[in-house]
């Protein structure tokens, strides 16, 4: 077999491959076997009809072209290994020339990964935010604290934001009530905002016993459409805060004074900002790294991505009884909108698996059996499930060797972060390795 390999683009390479006939001769062998089992002939075995009596069943033309179509795949194959290309789609197969005893010749266009050069990993600049805790923070946290311990107390009064109600809501589409859209004695924080559409604004200023009337627009499987809502308020309370002092300490904490639950409070925002800062470092050298390279997208591939997006959706939705039309409405955003946004997200994600897997190749990283193990433990816990039955869905379905890829472009990712040079923005030097240790702690 012989084969040449012709650039179309960056991202996509036409294979010219020839095969003597002499190297076809296996698969027409195999290909007389296989018709062979398919006829009946008297006296003869299936499997075990001579090819001359093939020839005069079937034609040998037949028997030839399944040959080459059993033979392509294999020799495709080898013209790929020998371009040293990776490719990342179906190739577009033609066959240009073949005849009985004579040379097959046929091409196959195919994307491929781009050569991507790296630059200089080395001192990549990147800024976080500064991770100092103030004194605001800390008292925003320890008010959140003492509103865990806040008492109820209904009040005689019109309702205010922030006031907790109990109402009774109905909710009715073209004058008919809709299921499961009627609830009695409901708790409500107004100005929580998370439950109906025009809620807060109907309930401030009606008093026990009063209701109000609404327009509003849906969710779940009605998504997208508008009705009426009734609205009637049992009663109204607000919430009164415990006295921030070493009392309310020693309640609501393991301290027995309230400047050492304000220390803890310090020093475990002090940890998450930290962590914060990671997170942050680990984006922004990312982004520093791929402002640097030139990456060409394969465009039939990022088409293809987006349709598969696009179907999956559609799916979900239709799972949970709702239409792309009604959801895009609900987003306020028209397809060709909301498939530009997901082409973006797409052509981000290649573009840093295309570098990341370059980073990783040029440091010749690996992924040894426990990195790979303690991904699956991971991965497996955020599904809900044990790490066997995740290991097993990974095999189940191929996806072993995406699991690999995925623990080794965060090491990659992982390496260039180490190189880097990590400020925050008042110009003082982040130690990642505290925020390792701080992440352990977590």
């Amino acid at each position: 077999m012989k084969s040449e390999v012709e650039t179309l683009s960056p991202t996509r390479v036409k294979l010219t491959v020839e095969v003597p006939f002499a190297e076809l001769q296996p698969s027409v062998e195999s290909a007389y076997r296989r018709v062979g089992t398919q006829i009946r002939i008297p006296g003869f075995r299936p499997g075990k009809v001579p090819a001359r009596i093939v020839d005069q069943r079937v034609g040998r033309g037949a028997v030839l072209e399944e040959a080459v179509s059993d033979a392509i795949p294999q020799f495709y194959g080898e013209a790929v290994e020998a371009a040293d290309v990776r490719v990342l789609s179906q190739p577009e197969i033609e066959v240009t020339n073949f005849a009985d005893g004579e040379l097959l010749t046929f091409t196959a266009e195919v994307d491929v990964r781009p050569a991507i050069a790296l630059p200089e990993l080395t001192k990549l600049p990147v800024t976080v935010d500064d991770a100092d805790v103030t004194d605001d923070d800390i008292a925003e946290q320890v008010k959140v604290l003492a509103d865990r311990f806040g008492t109820l107390t209904t009040v005689e009064r019109p309702v205010e934001t922030g006031d907790y109600v109990s109402i009774d809501i109905a909710l009715t589409a073209d004058g008919e009530p809709i299921d499961d859209g009627s609830a009695t004695g409901l708790s409500y924080e107004v100005g929580s905002n998370n439950l109906i559409d025009g809620l807060d604004s109907a309930l401030l200023g009606l008093s026990a016993g009063e209701s109000a009337q609404f327009d509003t627009s849906f969710g779940g499987p009605m998504l997208g459409k508008q009705g009426r809502a009734s609205a009637t308020v049992r009663s109204v309370r607000t919430k009164k805060l415990p006295d921030i002092d070493d009392a309310f300490a020693q309640e609501a904490s393991e301290f027995d004074t309230l400047d050492e639950l304000r220390a803890d409070v310090r020093a475990r925002l002090e940890r998450v900002k930290r962590l914060e800062q990671g997170m942050q470092a680990r984006d922004k050298v990312l982004e520093e790294l791929l402002a640097k390279v030139d990456v060409p997208l394969p465009e039939r591939v990022v088409d293809s991505e987006v349709d598969g997006r696009r179907e999956a959706l559609g799916e979900q939705l239709a799972a949970n009884g709702l239409t792309l039309t009604a959801y895009l409405a609900s987003q306020d955003e028209s397809l060709e909108e909301h498939e530009a946004h997901v082409r973006v997200d797409i052509e981000r994600d290649m573009r840093s698996r295309f570098v990341l897997d370059a980073v990783a190749t040029q440091q010749e990283l690996g992924v040894a059996e426990a990195e790979l193990s303690e991904y699956i433990v991971r991965r497996s816990s955020r599904a809900g499930i044990s790490p066997d039955e995740y290991a097993r869905q990974l095999v189940n379905s191929g996806t072993v060797q995406m699991a690999v890829a995925d623990v080794l472009r965060a090491k990659a990712l992982a390496y260039v972060l180490e190189q880097a040079v990590v400020t925050d923005a008042s110009g003082r030097e982040v130690d990642l390795n505290r925020l390792d240790t701080d992440a352990a702690s977590e």
